[in-house]
């Protein structure tokens, strides 16, 4: 089922290996490097598999996507913006990676916000921002914007939300913003 042309069944063989990772995450990383991923189907699979591994900056789970090393690079105009919001703005996280390697790098770029709960306490949740290749001396530009809203799977509360951005795994600029509710 790892070449199956239909995206249903790949979703569904994905989402079980992901369930997978959060119990046995070596015994996952193990299996999946012995599939061939010439196939982009199976690639695929792989990369959603791991994504939850992936996330929390596993060098094994990185190292299946290429992206094992820490990133030669220096972060210039990292922002999130505006630095006070209420429920419904919208926040704007942008940053320029420039390589600072003699080589192309695999990039996996995440960024992370400490959401405050109820009791003052964060509870930090890493989001997908976007995944290249570096070339020596390149620049890649990185921007994402979303609304901060109540969902019911999570309600915001006032005060300060650290966000973080990482490069294969590794934090690499914060900052935050404070939330009014």
């Amino acid at each position: 089922m790892k070449s199956d042309p239909s995206l249903y069944v790949r979703k569904s063989v994905a989402n079980h290996l992901n369930d997978i990772s959060k119990d046995h995450p070596a015994w996952l990383v193990d299996k999946l490097a012995g599939w061939p991923q010439e196939d982009e189907r199976t690639r695929w699979i792989v990369r959603q598999a791991l994504r939850t591994l992936i996330k929390k900056g596993d060098r094994s789970a990185l190292a299946l996507v290429g992206a094992a090393e820490k990133v030669e690079a220096r972060i210039e105009g990292f922002s999130v913006a505006p630095v006070r919001l209420a429920l419904g703005d919208r926040l704007t996280i942008a940053a320029t990676v420039v390589s600072q390697a003699r080589e192309t790098q695999q990039v996996v770029a995440d960024y992370a916000v400490h959401y405050v709960k109820k009791n003052g306490a964060a509870s930090r949740k890493v989001f997908k921002l976007k995944t290249f290749a570096l070339e020596p001396g390149a620049t890649q530009p990185l921007s994402i914007s979303q609304t901060i809203r109540d969902f019911t799977t999570r309600t915001h509360n006032a005060g300060f939300h650290k966000v973080e951005l990482m490069l294969n795994g590794d934090t690499v600029a914060e900052g935050g913003f404070d939330l009014a509710i």
